[in-house]
């Protein structure tokens, strides 16, 4: 199985941008896609997510934008975290009523 292949943001943007402009000269978006894909070493798969994703963030097409993802990541993140601490306290509160009600009450 092959690892994964990071490209840089300039890489992407180059790639995006070579499909955009040599769009016209291909039967399909795909052939171009599979064209650039094979030139700048990557999955044309992949190539065509980064297509997709500049269309949505240029409002060419419907979907979520990279910042709204990134958005919806930190949010996730935040409630995952928020969640576990509520988990805690409320084990801590229970341990903590349990243990006063075993203490023998001073009278």
């Amino acid at each position: 199985m092959k690892t994964a292949t990071n490209f840089s943001v300039g890489v992407k943007e180059r790639a995006v941008r070579l499909v955009r402009e040599h769009q016209d000269e291909y039967e399909s978006q795909w052939a171009v896609i599979c064209s650039v894909a094979m030139k700048i070493g990557c999955a044309a798969e992949t190539l065509r997510r980064w297509v997709r994703q500049a269309e949505c963030d240029h409002g060419e097409r419907a979907g979520l934008t990279s910042a709204e993802r990134e958005r919806i990541k930190a949010l996730e993140r935040e409630v995952r975290e928020l969640r576990q601490a509520n988990e805690i306290l409320r084990k801590a509160s229970a341990y903590f009523a349990q243990a006063a009600l075993d203490r023998p009450s001073k009278r």
